[in-house]
């Protein structure tokens, strides 16, 4: 029940970062505010391992490999193709693709890992994404494809892709490491792979005149959205597997547009509450007991 509740809170931490961004990336460029998110989420990260582990455990030569591709897949690709994709793409729109992800989940985690994928479980994911369908588009689905695919989705899409790697990559690298240790290491090595561009948008030219929100919004992608987020969620892909854990994800688009209203003031209809049914009912089908 715990790993349950601490996916859960997992995804409420993500939704959250939505609107954080927003502030954030009023002022920030998106470089730089990725290199402070993750350069922040290091150094709580660090600290974290050391009173729980004692150090920070050296890497094997097996792991080097799996680390740098934890690195670049979840923290450096996802956010070079989100911003890119950003560019073109609505955030409704974009958090529809992303919400894709528990599907190629779940299906190359049946392929790679001979995970279940049952009749219950494809209907729960079928659910999940119904509900997240909703909660994104308003009630209006066929609004989402009127616009046709552009290089702004094709972008989106590598988020997907990006996403699906760093879970799958993550149940292989954690049979023999913690995932503290495992969330640790992919922060650290994203964050020295987004230094070289966050200086070319002159970070340390501009860092000091960052408004007060935007280090308050900061702290909150770094710790919350990162720490807590990707160390919780790794505990759920080693406790339940790397697809029911990601069903869970559907939750954000739920949470992020309830903080959207608590926040930004923008309406609740009755999709909202719709989709945030599906999205239960979804959750339940897929981590039922068998």
């Amino acid at each position: 029940m715990v790993v349950y509740c601490k996916l859960f809170l997992t995804a409420i931490f993500w939704g959250g970062t939505f609107v954080a961004a927003r502030v954030v990336a009023q002022d920030v460029a998106p470089y730089s505010a990725s290199f402070l998110r993750f350069f922040t989420a290091s150094f709580f990260l660090i600290a974290m391992i050391i009173l729980k582990e004692g150090r920070v455990p050296p890497l094997k030569r097996h792991q080097i490999i799996p680390a740098i591709l934890l690195g670049m897949t979840g923290v450096f690709a996802y956010n070079v193709f989100f911003f890119f994709g950003m560019k073109t793409v609505s955030a409704g729109r974009a958090s529809l693709i992303v919400a894709s992800n528990p599907v190629f989940i779940s299906l190359l985690s049946a392929f790679f890992f001979r995970e279940r994928l049952d009749a219950g479980k494809a209907m729960g994911i079928l659910l999940c994404l119904t509900g997240a369908t909703l909660v994104i588009s308003r009630g209006d689905i066929l609004s989402l494809f009127t616009g046709g695919v552009g290089w702004g989705e094709v972008f989106i899409l590598g988020c997907v892709a990006s996403w699906v790697a760093y879970s799958l990559i993550g149940k292989f690298i954690m049979r023999d490491f913690s995932p503290l240790a495992a969330v640790t290491y992919s922060c650290l090595i994203g964050c020295a792979a987004l230094l070289p561009p966050a200086l070319m948008e002159n970070i340390t030219g501009l860092i000091g005149g960052f408004p007060f929100r935007d280090w308050i919004g900061l702290l909150y992608l770094g710790f919350f959205g990162t720490v807590l987020g990707f160390f919780w969620y790794y505990e759920g892909i080693r406790a339940i597997g790397p697809s029911r854990a990601a069903v869970f994800i559907n939750f954000v688009p739920v949470s992020g547009v309830f903080f959207g209203w608590l926040l930004l003031a923008e309406a609740v209809n009755l999709s909202l509450l719709m989709g945030a049914t599906l999205v239960l009912g979804g959750v339940y089908l897929t981590n039922r007991p068998r």
